[in-house]
């Protein structure tokens, strides 16, 4: 039987490139992005490639978003679990300096959306025995980088909330994903950053490119699909694209 996946921040960058990937790999498709226009472009791009696609439209943090998605995967036949890959970033100021309506749409994407995934979807695995969580954390969990503070904040708890799920539930395969330093729009948006850690922030990002660092899309897209051929053996781990 195909498996059916639920991926959130499915419509640009890692997200889509993850999308195509995991269609030519045999996988349906539960697709999310709080972008509608580009999300069912994603969706029609992954039938294309002869694999099933839903399309839902907006936050997954938001709890009757989360158990949609879940009840559109339990409809497609094969539900298997979720990448958690959504995020959103703000950078710019420093984290005493943002606005409360953006940390709290920061945390909203990276962990809370992560939570309402695990809370509509763990019962269903867990009673199956068998299933997958995989989370796109990120090395700015361990940094202090000023200019992306909330962002940081939110990876580590969203890290650390993986590693808690593998910790209660060892039947469903979760782990950390760290996709590397990836040419997308987060990147574009750092090196344009404003605000009081803007010059920083430039330095660091810029140099990315401009030392020729960046991973595509499609590259860190594909070690993961690579990653998932055997998931307990990073049941609860950290893993990069390097070790795939």
């Amino acid at each position: 039987m195909r498996k059916t996946l639920i991926l959130t921040g499915a419509s640009r960058g890692i997200g889509r490139a993850l999308a195509l990937e995991l269609a030519r790999s045999g996988y349906d498709l539960v697709l999310n992005a709080r972008s509608e226009g580009p999300l069912r472009e994603v969706a029609e791009e992954v039938r294309a490639l002869g694999a099933k696609a839903e399309a839902v439209a907006g936050s997954a943090g938001q709890a009757q978003v989360a158990q949609e998605l879940v009840r559109r995967a339990e409809g497609l036949g094969g539900f298997y679990g979720y990448i958690h890959n959504a995020g959103v970033l703000h950078p710019g100021p420093l984290v005493y300096e943002l606005a409360e309506p953006l940390f709290l749409e920061v945390l909203e994407a990276n962990l809370i959306a992560g939570y309402q995934l695990a809370r509509f979807a763990y019962p269903l695995l867990r009673k199956r025995g068998e299933g997958l969580a995989v989370y796109v954390g990120s090395g700015a969990a361990e940094s202090n980088l000023p200019g992306i503070g909330a962002y940081a904040v939110a990876k580590a708890a969203e890290e650390h909330l993986a590693r808690q799920l593998a910790a209660e539930v060892p039947e469903v395969a979760c782990f950390i994903y760290r996709p590397g330093v990836v040419e997308t729009d987060m990147q574009r948006a750092a090196r344009e950053a404003q605000g009081s850690a803007a010059p920083l922030l430039h330095q660091v990002f810029r140099g990315y490119k401009e030392e020729g660092r960046l991973l595509t899309p499609e590259k860190a897209a594909e070690a993961l699909v690579r990653l998932l051929q055997k998931p307990r053996q990073h049941h609860g781990k950290i893993v990069s694209w390097r070790d795939a």
